[in-house]
C-alpha cells in the first residue's frame, strides 16, 4: 500500500470505497469493543503533520484586531501571539461581557499591556468603525456556526454571519487596514445547511471585497479548514466528556461519515501564514488528514463500543473543502490549495508564476477521497508510541 510522509505521522493513501467503513476493518470489527486497559490518546496526536508555520506574518509593533476573540480559535490565536510578538495592540472584540473577563486573567495587563479589550458586536457596524481605528489587521472569527441551532434562528444566523461581515469589510476599508483574514468552514462547499450557506455568502462577500476598496490598499483573504479538535462544539470534546461521565457506548451517526481534522495550533499557524502570503481575494484551504468519525471514537475511547444514533439534520456524510467547480481556479501548493476568483485569470497566473500547480480536470479535495486518511493502522502505531512513553 502507497504510504505519504505527513511531518512525525505516516498516513495511508487510501481512497474511499464504497461498503467500506475504515482503511482494514469491517463495521464488525470497528463496533467491536477493544480492551478496557487500552489508554485514551492525547487527541493532538491525532492530526500531527504540517504545522504550517511559513512564511510567517510578523505582528511586532502592529495593531491586531480578532473579532470573536472569546472562542476557542481567539483564545488560542491571543496565546500563540503572545507567545511570539509584542504587537502595539492586540484587540480582542466580542460581545461576551463574562467571556472578556474571564479571559483577561488569562493575560493581565502587568504581563501584556498591549491587551484591548472591547465588547461589540459584528451586527453593530458603527461599533466596528471604532473598535478598527489605526487597526494594521483585522482576524474575523465571530460566527454563529451550531448548524442545528442555526437552522432553528435563521434570521439570526444571517445577522451575524452575512451582515456582520459586510460590517467587517465596510469598517476595515474606512480604517484602511493592511489586511483582514475571514475563517471559514468546509460547510461553506457545497452547503446543505444555512450555517454552511451563510459562510459561503461570507466568504463570497470577503472575496468580493478587494474591488469595492478601491485605492485603499486593503487585501482580504479567506481560510476555509474542518473541524478543529478540541474547539467548542467538536465532537472529540463531546467524546471526552461521555467518557468522563462514564458513558458504557458512544453515539456515532454513521459509520460512514469522514471528516478533516486540524489542531488549534495548526489553525492558528494557518491563519499568520495565509496573512503572510496573500495577495488578495484567495480562499486558503489547509492539506489536512481525515478521518472516520468512528475511528476517532475508538481513539479517544477504545473500551468503549459504539452505537450509531443517524445523521443529524443539515449534516453531510462526509465534507468537501475544494468542489470540483471550484478546483478548475484552484492552485497547489506544498501545504494548501488556493481558490482563486474564477473571473480574474491574472491573480492564478501570477500564483502559476511563483511555482505553483494547477489542478487536474474532475479534481475535488473531499474528507472521504483525501489521500491522507488516518486508518487503524495508523491510529494503532500511535497508541504504541503513546504506551512506550
Amino acid at each position: 500500500m502507497p504510504r505519504r510522509d505527513h511531518g512525525s505521522l505516516t498516513l495511508s493513501r487510501q481512497p474511499f470505497r464504497v461498503g467500506r467503513v475504515a482503511p482494514g476493518l469491517t463495521v464488525a470489527a470497528m463496533t467491536k469493543p477493544a480492551s478496557p486497559s487500552a489508554a485514551s490518546l492525547d487527541l493532538d496526536q491525532l492530526v500531527l503533520g504540517r504545522d504550517f508555520r511559513t512564511p510567517r506574518a510578523d505582528l511586532n509593533d502592529k495593531v491586531v484586531l480578532i473579532t470573536g476573540g472569546t472562542g476557542s480559535f481567539g483564545r488560542a490565536f491571543t496565546r500563540q501571539v503572545c507567545q511570539e510578538f509584542t504587537p502595539r495592540k492586540l484587540i480582542i472584540f466580542s460581545r461576551d461581557e463574562l467571556k472578556q473577563y474571564e479571559m483577561a486573567q488569562e493575560f493581565p495587563p502587568e504581563r501584556y499591556p498591549f491587551m484591548r479589550w472591547f465588547i461589540g458586536d459584528v451586527r453593530d457596524a458603527d461599533r466596528l468603525r471604532t473598535a478598527m481605528r489605526g487597526v494594521d489587521y483585522v482576524i474575523h472569527a465571530a460566527a454563529l456556526k451550531h448548524v442545528p441551532i442555526a437552522e432553528y434562528n435563521p434570521f439570526e444566523c444571517i445577522k451575524t454571519n452575512v451582515f456582520g461581515a459586510e460590517n467587517v469589510v465596510n469598517a476595515a476599508i474606512d480604517a484602511r487596514v493592511k489586511g483582514v483574514v475571514a475563517l471559514s468552514t468546509d460547510k461553506a462547499a457545497n452547503p446543505i445547511n444555512l450555517y454552511g450557506a451563510s459562510k459561503l455568502a461570507s466568504d463570497k462577500i470577503f472575496v468580493a471585497a478587494e474591488a469595492m476598496a478601491g485605492d485603499s490598499g486593503v487585501k482580504f483573504c479567506v481560510v476555509r479548514y474542518g473541524n478543529v479538535v478540541g474547539s467548542r462544539g467538536s465532537v472529540a470534546p463531546f467524546f471526552q466528556r461521555l467518557v468522563a461521565g462514564g458513558a458504557e457506548s458512544l453515539p456515532i451517526t454513521d459509520v460512514r461519515m469522514t471528516r478533516f481534522w486540524i489542531t488549534l495550533t495548526q489553525g492558528v499557524n494557518f491563519v499568520l501564514s495565509s496573512l503572510a502570503m496573500m495577495k488578495g481575494a484567495e480562499i486558503f484551504v489547509p492539506k489536512i488528514p481525515s478521518m472516520h468519525t468512528v475511528e476517532l471514537a475508538r481513539a479517544i475511547a477504545p473500551h468503549l463500543p459504539q452505537h450509531v444514533v443517524g445523521i443529524r439534520p443539515g449534516e453531510k456524510l462526509h465534507e468537501i473543502m475544494v468542489p470540483e467547480d471550484d478546483a478548475r481556479s484552484t492552485v497547489e501548493l506544498d501545504d494548501r490549495f488556493v481558490i482563486l476568483p474564477s473571473h480574474s485569470p491574472a491573480r492564478m497566473q501570477a500564483y502559476l508564476k511563483d511555482g505553483a500547480q494547477g489542478l487536474p480536470d474532475g479534481f475535488s479535495y473531499c474528507s472521504n477521497i483525501n489521500d491522507e486518511q488516518l486508518g487503524a493502522d495508523d491510529l494503532r502505531a500511535i497508541l504504541a508510541r503513546a504506551d512506550a512513553h
